[in-house]
Formats: structure tokens, sequence, C-alpha cells
């Protein structure tokens, strides 16, 4: 029987190290000693797991690396970001691929799960697992690619339910990975037929949305200069049967914002500039600014300034009902708004406030305080903000001032009419 190891234990890592446990003996480890320490105790801050969960595994929680040692499978599920300069930062895969080849077996597959650009696992990570362990991939380890899917805060679409992908160097590795990901994952696996193909399988998958959604976008600023409300459009494009639903909004995340700059990256190393890929980052990297443009414009227009308004944000995380911040696109309407002199403050039942705090040098407030407003922007459509309903998310703003509601979720027909009513 295989003997699984999990590397990283965030979003991804955790699931997959839960769900392992349920068929092999599995050890789950993270270089952050107090998130090893808060699943010890049930506590689960990504909110993807339970207490019950977390109580009834057999999973093995570590931060200690040499846990790691006699693994036969090792699951790498690391975070690849991008750095300030939109480029593709391989630096934790790098870190986990040395941190695996100092405590590699003979025999074992390492199988990386984080999002990275074709070529990445064999021409990278296989380098270091080698240097590291002093073995010889191909004859003494072996490589395997299987994208994580993971959506997080979504109930329906889990681990198990979700095809795999997988991928090996060789056929015989490749049956290996199968049969290992088939054991708990019930939807099935597809066998990509290398480990490319696979990479790029994950980062087009985004990619795509994310120029679906620049789309969307594209045509809410067209739509909103042409007086025309964008929902309505699209509730009246959408009853043709191969209409795609997509909505516009702030694109951030882990993964829709992120993915497509890892294949820019490579496709400009092979001598290739994309255009359309890049015209949908600029235009969804650009929303939030137009969001503020917006706001500053109807208070004009209102005889208000922006400078001194004051401005009330709801949500701050980078979708609904979800705690995680990651490459949230809230801020920069919050930066954008306080440049042009506006008070702003931001609540968000579900963000931590230390993480905001860190993260973006934001202090949440309390919900009570967002009243009296000149401005209230329903950033994150949030259950709370929802169930609060919109007459009395309008409540908070003085007669004569501006609401913006990014995710178009508020009832028009309860809007007062002496507030302006702004949405995508």
């Amino acid at each position: 029987m295989e003997r699984i190891g999990v590397v990283g234990l965030g979003y991804v890592g955790l699931p997959v190290a839960l769900g392992f446990a349920r068929k092999y003996p599995t050890v789950g480890f993270d270089i952050s000693v107090k998130r090893v320490e808060e699943l010890k105790r049930g506590v689960d801050r990504t909110r993807e797991a339970t207490p019950g969960e977390l109580a009834e595994t057999s999973l093995m929680l570590s931060s200690d690396p040499e846990e790691l040692r006699g693994c036969t499978f090792i699951v790498v599920a690391v975070p690849t970001p991008i750095d300030s300069h939109r480029r593709p930062d391989l630096g934790p895969v790098e870190s986990a691929s040395r941190t695996v080849g100092r405590v590699l077996s003979k025999g074992a597959v390492v199988v990386y799960e984080s999002t990275v650009y074709p070529g990445v696992t064999e021409e990278v990570c296989g380098p270091i697992l080698e240097h590291e362990s002093g073995l010889v991939r191909g004859r003494d380890f072996f490589l395997g690619y299987s994208p994580e899917r993971i959506n997080p805060g979504d109930k329906e679409h889990r681990l198990d339910t979700i095809v795999k992908v997988v991928s090996g160097e060789n056929p015989e590795i490749l049956d290996r990975v199968a049969g290992v990901y088939s054991a708990i994952i019930s939807a099935g696996v597809h066998r990509a037929p290398t480990i490319k193909v696979a990479e790029a399988a994950k980062v087009i998958e985004n990619t795509q949305r994310d120029i679906n959604i620049a789309l969307m976008n594209e045509l809410a600023v067209i739509f909103e200069r042409l007086g025309i409300e964008t929902r309505d459009v699209l509730a009246a494009a959408g009853t043709k049967w191969n209409f795609l639903r997509f909505s516009p909004g702030l694109v951030g995340g882990h993964c829709i914002g992120v993915d497509p700059y890892y294949l820019t990256a490579r496709a400009e190393q092979a001598g290739y500039y994309p255009q359309v890929i890049l015209a949908g980052r600029r235009i969804n990297d650009d929303m939030a600014r137009y969001v503020a443009q917006r706001i500053a414009k109807a208070l004009n227009l209102g005889g208000r300034l922006t400078r001194g308004a004051k401005v009330g944000v709801l949500g701050l995380t980078f979708k609904e009902n979800v705690p995680d911040l990651r490459n949230s696109k809230v801020p920069d309407i919050i930066t954008e708004l306080r440049e042009y002199g506006a008070e702003v403050s931001v609540h968000d039942p579900h963000a931590t406030a230390a993480e905001a705090r860190h993260e973006y040098g934001l202090d949440l407030v309390d919900e009570g305080s967002l009243v009296d407003l000149d401005v209230l922007v329903v950033a994150v459509s949030h259950a709370e903000f929802l169930s609060e309903g919109t007459a009395a998310l309008c409540s908070r703003v003085r007669p004569g001032g501006v609401v913006f509601d990014v995710k178009s979720c508020m009832d028009r027909a309860l809007l007062p009419a002496e507030l302006r009513y702004l949405s995508l």
C-alpha cells in the first residue's frame, strides 16, 4: 500500500490530505507551525474542513519534514502566486521541491497539484528533486502532475465529485498515479497523455473564464455609456440555449486572476506574445479603478465632493461566503477612493482582521459603524448582506447618496428614489 505525503495544507492541500487519509496512511505537512497546531485543535481557518472531519481523520499532521521520509507517493500543493510585476513566482514550489528532495525515497512518485505553466514539473521541479536527493529521476523516483480543481466555499463541487486530470512521466507511472487518485475520486480520472498537457489544461481552464468575464466587464462599460442595465441585457441574451452565462465583476482569488499570467509568461519564452489573453487581463485588472471612478462621478453629479465623502464597503474577500483574501480586488477600490480623498471603511464578517491588516494594511470595522454614509459599496455578495435586504442596506446611506452594487445582487424594485444606484 502507498504511504501518502501531502505538502501544503491550505485550500487545496488539506482536502486532498483528508481525502487520502480515508484510504491510505497519510502525512500532512505544512511549514506553518501555527497552521498545523490549529488543525490539530480542529480549527480550519479556510473552512474547507469541519471540526468533526478533523477530529475523525487518521491524517497525521506535522510541520517536521522528516515525517515525510518513507512516503511512497508525495503530493505538492503549495501556492504559485505572481510577483509585483505579474510574473510567475515559483518560489514556493521550488522551496517545497527542496524540502521533498531531502527526504525522498527510492521508488517514490512526486505529484504536483500546484498551478504552473507547461514544463515546470519536469524542467524546474525535477532537477531540484534530483539535486537535493542525489537520486535519478526516471530511475530512482518519478514525476506526475494532477492539477487542483478546488473551488473555495463550494459545497457541491468537492474533491471527490470533480473529475481529476492525472498524468505521469511514463505509462507505468500514469497507471500508478491514476490508481491512487481513483481510490478517492468518485467522479473518476482523466488520463492526460503527458505532464505538459495536464499543466496546460489547468492554466487554460481559468484563462478561459478570465477572458469570458473580461468580455462581460467590457460590455458593462459599454452599456453604462448607453444607459442600459447590464443584468437586463444578460437576462435577455441568456434565453438563447447556447449563450454562455458569465457576469461582470471583480476578478481576484488564487486562480482566475493569476493563472493567465503563467500561460502568457511561458508563451513569451516561446517567442509568442499573447494578445487576447493579456487584453482580458488588462480589462479585469482595471475594473476596481472603473468602479471608483464611477462613484466619484456620481457624487459629483449629485453636487457632492468625493474628498471627505464617507464611504462604507461591505465585503473584502475575493468571493462570497469564504474567508479567502488572496488577490482580492476590493482593496484596489478602497485605495482608489482614498486617493480621491474619500474616508473609506470596510466590513467583512468572513475575513480575519489580522489577515486583512497584514495583507492590505486595512482595519476592518463593525457593520454598525457603516451608517449615515455618502456611498455604500456592496462589493461582495456575502449571505449576511443578502439577508439584510435591499431596503436595510440602503438605509445606511444619506438621501442623495450613492449605492454601488458590484455583484448586481440588490432588488432594484426596493431602491429608494432619493439614492443613485450603480452596478456593473
